[in-house]
Parts: structure tokens; C-alpha cells; sequence
């Protein structure tokens, strides 16, 4: 997979740390740590210096996600039923490496699209103040002694690419809402729309294309900002 470009502009443009990285690809720290100082065209996937549990199932994992790119919307199955899938071959992991897998792998096929032609590559390009982007990811801490799973919030401006991360024990409304709080008061504003995924905070149903159900309490805050 032709995959260090997205890895250089996460680390290099988009200062996303490389623990985060690790966790968005499934690479080891220590091989995206030698990718970036290579300055290879394309990395090459040996055997990471300190192993993820997804390692034995990337080769399977990256056949279904081809398999299911080809089928329609309604037909192809989910990450969480990939990830139980791959559970029940025997990976012990989390559901979070399984979607971050799945994100990149994603990433890298539309570049490869754009790059032969296949695809329609539209340029993003935002006003200051126009736009910014939410999502949460999974991280782990030692709180107390003992080894804490976390939902952490990602709130980044689309034109200056300035973020804010912060973590909670849940993804419920109260920590979404205290979330976008915190992070408008330490960005200086508000900006006049938010990017967002299909996180079941936000959305309810996803339908067919574009339409989405959005949930009524977060289309409320929504309308009230």
C-alpha cells in the first residue's frame, strides 16, 4: 500500500503525533519512526519491531475491505461486523485498531484512484473561520494504577489546521457537548459549520448516499449555536 505520503502529512503537516498515527494505520510507532526517516517513496511492510495483534490478520483484513469496496452500500458489511469477523478467527484486539485499519486503507485507495485517474479529486480548500472537523478516537492511560481505556475528542480548524484533544471515559452527549466547549473557548471562536462522521452521537440511521437521521439532541445544540 502506497502509504507514507499519508503518514508524512499526518506527522509532518497535520502534527498528528505518531502514537495517534500508530493507532489510526496499526503500525508499530517504531515503524512509522523509520518510514518518516527514510524518506522512502513507498514503505515496505516487514515485520513491525514491536508487533500489533492485527499484524496476522492485515493480509485477510485488507481482502475483505477490497471485497466489500465493490459491493453496494446496502451489501457491504460494517467495520464492527468485520472486527467481529476477525474475532472470531481469533483476534483479540479492539474494535478502534480495526476501524483505524479500515480509515487508512480507505485513504490509500483514493489516492491510488485520484493518482490513476479513477477517481474525481475535488480539492478541499476552506475560508479561515469556515469549517472545522470532529472525531473521536480511542486511547489508554494509567489513571489510578490501573490501565484506563479513553474516548478522546479531536476538534481541527479546516483553513489553519489548529486542533484540540481532549479525553473522556465515554462517548455520550454531555462529553461531545463538553467537548466542542472547550475546544471553541481555547480555538478563539466558532466557526460556521462542523465536519463530521457517522458517530452514533450525531446520527441516528445512516440511509442510502447522503441522507442521515441525525440525532435530536445533538440537532438541537446544533441549531441553538
Amino acid at each position: 500500500m502506497a502509504l507514507l505520503g499519508v503518514i508524512r502529512r499526518w506527522a509532518l503537516r497535520e502534527g498528528i503525533s505518531i502514537r495517534a498515527i500508530s493507532r489510526r494505520t496499526g503500525l508499530s510507532r517504531n515503524t512509522i519512526r523509520k518510514y518518516l526517516r527514510s524518506g522512502a517513496v513507498e514503505p515496505r511492510f516487514k515485520v513491525p519491531e514491536r508487533s500489533s495483534g492485527l499484524d496476522p490478520f492485515a493480509g485477510k483484513l485488507s481482502l475483505w475491505l477490497k471485497a466489500e469496496a465493490g459491493k453496494s452500500r446496502k451489501q457491504r458489511r460494517t467495520v464492527k461486523q468485520l472486527h467481529a469477523d476477525l474475532v472470531a478467527l481469533g483476534y483479540g484486539g479492539s474494535y478502534g485498531r480495526v476501524a483505524a485499519f479500515a480509515r487508512a486503507w480507505k485513504a490509500d485507495r483514493l489516492r491510488e484512484q485520484q493518482s490513476s485517474g479513477r477517481g474525481t479529486f475535488v480539492p478541499l480548500v476552506f475560508q479561515p473561520g469556515e469549517a472545522f472537523q470532529f472525531d473521536w478516537s480511542e486511547d489508554w492511560a494509567m489513571l489510578d494504577g490501573e490501565r484506563t481505556k479513553l474516548q478522546v475528542a479531536h476538534v481541527k480548524l479546516s483553513h489553519s489546521r489548529a486542533f484540540t484533544i481532549r479525553a473522556y471515559p465515554l462517548q455520550t452527549h454531555e462529553m461531545l457537548f463538553d467537548a466542542h466547549y472547550h475546544a471553541f473557548r481555547v480555538l478563539g471562536g466558532v466557526p460556521r459549520r462542523g465536519i463530521y462522521d457517522n458517530m452514533r452521537t450525531a446520527v441516528d440511521r445512516v440511509g442510502y448516499g447522503k441522507e442521515r437521521q441525525v440525532n435530536a439532541r445533538f440537532l438541537a445544540i446544533s441549531v441553538q449555536g
